[in-house]
């Protein structure tokens, strides 16, 4: 069973059934009822964007377990006050998961997990680990370089664009290895980068992808957008775009340069399966090729099938682990070194990245 709120419509409905739940003996409860499970984001799940995959792989758990699990969907949530009391809430009213689908929702998390010792808690894009709490993240920027080799092989102007949500490590790096795809190609190509601070701002997303198209960037990479907004103005303008986490093709038939796509099912249902099992264990779950997680797919036919032959034979070499997105020697956007020659910057470097690589000409927000 699976249901899908808001956050007037959450509270409404489980105001009404609270007498009712909080009578219900806590043994019968755990003997008769199925798992609940909680989504909690902060942006609609749609029909594509990161909310729509995480979305997407809950569906596979259902596909799985039936009528034993009980999944409830919360849209919308923003981060702050009003996250920690819906969490509160969906750990009240019974559910024994919750998956915190965004970055700001993690010190909310965490004091609801260390409240209720029986609760597993999946939290996306975080740091903090807690014997039951796992923050989940996808490897991008395995994904985003490879985009970077195909936009430097379209692009005529060498300059390309991100429309960024938050300047957080998880996609500071990712335009970093952008970056650092494009310049295998092109080693003279710059990126600009244009911070919106916001997951979810239809009108905002489209006015700074018209201010990079306006600087002559004619690839943009929509860095953590959950609607098509993006996508459609470079369609309209005839700029090639890719973006994260779901196809958009159908956006931008045309302009399509590919999609860095995520798929959460499988980490989900081993997710499920170690809670009910009683194995559940907090860990830094760090997600790429290699599980099948990141799966870039749509490319662009207009891509020179020799630079899809190297973007084919990168991939595979990514997934295997025989090449590493971050080798030195990489220089950082102020001059400084970031890893020396045969360096390998290594997960604890990656997920706390503060700096831009030489190429990228927007110095990160302060």
């Amino acid at each position: 069973m699976t249901s899908t709120l808001n956050r007037r419509g959450f509270l409404q409905t489980t105001a009404a059934a609270a007498l009712g739940a909080g009578l219900m003996p806590a043994l019968a409860r755990a003997q008769g009822e199925p798992l609940g499970i909680a989504l909690v984001v902060p942006s609609p799940f749609g029909d594509v964007g990161w909310s729509h995959a995480l979305a997407m792989g809950l569906d596979q758990v259902v596909a799985e377990y039936g009528d034993r699990v009980k999944i409830t969907k919360l849209e919308n949530i923003p981060e702050g006050p009003d996250a920690d009391r819906i969490m509160n809430k969906v750990v009240a009213d019974g559910n024994k998961m919750l998956i915190a689908g965004s970055f700001g929702y993690q010190n909310g998390a965490m004091q609801v997990a260390r409240r209720n010792p029986d609760l597993s808690v999946l939290h996306a894009s975080g740091f903090m680990v807690a014997p039951n709490f796992t923050p989940f993240a996808a490897r991008n920027y395995q994904g985003t370089y490879l985009m970077g080799m195909a936009a430097a092989a379209v692009s005529k102007t060498g300059k390309l664009g991100s429309v960024s949500a938050f300047a957080i490590p998880e996609l500071v790096s990712s335009i970093n290895a952008f970056t650092l795809g494009a310049q295998a190609i092109n080693p003279d190509i710059q990126v600009a980068v244009v911070w919106v601070n916001t997951w979810f701002d239809p009108a905002k997303e489209q006015e700074a992808a018209r201010a990079l198209l306006a600087q002559g960037c004619d690839v943009i990479y929509s860095n953590g957008q959950d609607t098509p907004s993006v996508v459609s103005i470079c369609e309209e303008t005839g700029a090639y775009v890719f973006n994260l986490n779901s196809s958009m093709l159908k956006y931008a038939p045309t302009k399509y340069l590919g999609c860095v796509a995520t798929d959460w099912a499988p980490f989900f249902l081993q997710s499920v399966k170690a809670h009910l099992e009683g194995d559940f264990e907090g860990h830094t779950a760090y997600l790429g090729l290699a599980e099948g997680v990141i799966q870039p797919m749509d490319w662009n036919a207009d891509i020179p099938s020799e630079v899809m032959t190297r973007i084919t034979e990168t991939q595979a070499q990514l997934t295997d682990g025989s090449m590493h997105v971050f080798t030195g020697p990489i220089a950082r956007q102020d001059g400084g070194e970031a890893a020396a020659e045969g360096v390998i910057l290594g997960d604890e470097d990656i997920v706390s990245m503060d700096w831009h690589v030489a190429g990228v000409t927007t110095p990160l927000p302060s």
